[in-house]
């Protein structure tokens, strides 16, 4: 049986999170404002036959499929939202169920550290695939299960924050975002990242 862990649709992808997933994805990039669905589902092997679902029934391209055990994801785009709409409704069809048996995601953990001190600043850097933080900047971190749904904060946020993303990881156990900036700026980015995760409603467990 598979269990739908991520179903979460971007209206609009926000110019930094469309240049992250172009550089870090495999697949046929998006471009900003384009619409996006991430679906993610466990066992991770199902997701092959989520995509060819998908890329048979509506004209989306993948930006990524990421298959492990446990979990699989799939992130499809078009520049038409109708499009990315379909496709996600034909794979609600062929799983035989709807977008409310979707796991509920949680907040995990979050936290604000403020004028980021060099060396850390260092440290992060050399681990991210986005932007630097630079010294100096406030540095917002927010962790959600299940992962997927982290790219809908990280778009959400950019929408309300004149921040810098410095990372997401939208696969594995946990979803994972960095964003920096000046305080007010990420003070306003945590709340609408939070409020966004808070809005999705769903009726699947959450284990």
């Amino acid at each position: 049986m598979v269990t739908l862990r991520t179903y979460v649709f971007l209206d609009r992808l926000q110019p930094q999170l469309a240049s992250y997933i172009g550089t870090t994805s495999r697949g046929f990039l998006p471009i900003p404002f384009d619409a996006s669905l991430f679906v993610e589902i466990a066992p991770g092997l199902a997701i092959n036959r989520i995509t060819d679902v998908a890329l048979k029934a509506t004209a989306v391209a993948p930006a990524m499929q990421i298959v492990e055990r446990a979990y699989g994801l799939l992130e499809v785009h078009h520049a038409e939202q109708g499009e990315v709409r379909q496709a996600g409704a034909e794979i609600l069809r062929y799983l035989e169920i709807e977008e409310h048996d979707r796991m509920k995601p949680k907040i995990v953990s979050d936290q604000v550290i403020r004028s980021v001190e060099p060396y850390q600043a260092q440290l992060i850097n050399r681990i991210r695939f986005g932007s630097m933080i630079i010294p100096g900047e406030s540095l917002f971190i927010l962790e959600t299960e299940p992962a997927g749904y982290v790219a809908f904060a990280a778009n959400e946020a950019e929408k309300a924050a004149r921040v810098t993303l410095v990372e997401v990881r939208t696969f594995g156990a946990f979803g994972r975002l960095y964003l920096s900036g000046e305080e007010s700026e990420i003070d306003s980015a945590r709340e609408a990242a939070i409020s966004a995760i808070e809005s999705l409603s769903a009726g699947g467990r959450n284990s």
